[in-house]
């Protein structure tokens, strides 16, 4: 019924804890990213911004034609709305959700993506401190306003879990490479603990393991090659039929 073109990464992940919790069946297809699969011609008429996961439902609601759906949070939402579960739709329950949904996309995940980055990266690029100080404070500050949301809710919505904890939890699971202590934010650490321990993101959060390599034992051609691939894109140009 359900299609999904994945990798192994935060963003991947989130959308299987979603179908795990949902007990949807899906199908996954990897879109190895190491290799470019992500830029492909099949691929970029799914996704004009060439990046994984994308959603493919066979079984729409309504019936027709198959529904294509990119971006983690637009798929994630379409997955709740069509299994009626962890996304509330009376309107205060839909924003509580939904704003922080949006919060996870365009400040958690893109935010500790470059902090991750730019820790891994060391001086091969140039002395890379600021970035890493820069990063590595924002991260601080975005585990804090989970923090200071936690303090008087189970969860992030209020009392009942969401897609809000699905999306938000993958990318803090790597707390300890973002430079960050958990110790600091105990609040975070309780929900941390608990979303963590629940059968299905665990099931979830596993998904396509055998999949991925370690790119650090790559030869260095091949990481290089990787790099050159992953980093520093420009625009695809304009391909008229």
């Amino acid at each position: 019924m359900i299609d999904l073109h994945y990798w192994p990464t935060p963003n991947g992940k989130k959308v299987t804890i979603l179908l795990e919790e949902c007990g949807l069946p899906y199908r996954i297809v990897p879109v190895n990213i190491s290799r470019g699969d992500q830029f492909s011609a099949e691929f970029l008429r799914m996704n004009p911004n060439h990046r994984m996961p994308v959603l493919v439902d066979h079984a729409p609601a309504g019936g027709g034609a198959p529904i294509s759906v990119f971006e983690s949070g637009a798929i994630m939402m379409y997955i709740a709305e069509k299994a009626g579960r962890f996304w509330p739709q009376d309107v205060r329950g839909k924003y509580e959700v939904t704003q922080w949904v949006i919060w996870q996309m365009a400040n958690q995940g893109p935010k500790l993506g470059e902090c991750g980055h730019f820790r891994r990266l060391g001086d091969r690029e140039g002395d890379q401190s600021y970035a890493v100080r820069r990063f590595t404070d924002e991260a601080n500050r975005l585990y804090g306003v989970l923090n200071n949301r936690l303090v008087d809710r189970p969860y992030l919505a209020g009392d009942d879990y969401t897609i809000a904890d699905m999306i938000a939890y993958p990318w803090t699971v790597n707390w300890k490479g973002q430079g960050q202590d958990i110790e600091e934010f105990p609040y975070f650490k309780r929900w941390f603990e608990a979303v963590g321990a629940r059968p299905a993101v665990q099931k979830g959060m596993a998904v396509g393991n055998d999949l991925s390599t370690d790119v650090t034992k790559l030869p260095p051609e091949e990481q290089a090659r990787i790099r050159k691939m992953l980093y520093n894109q420009r625009a695809i140009p304009v391909k008229v039929a």
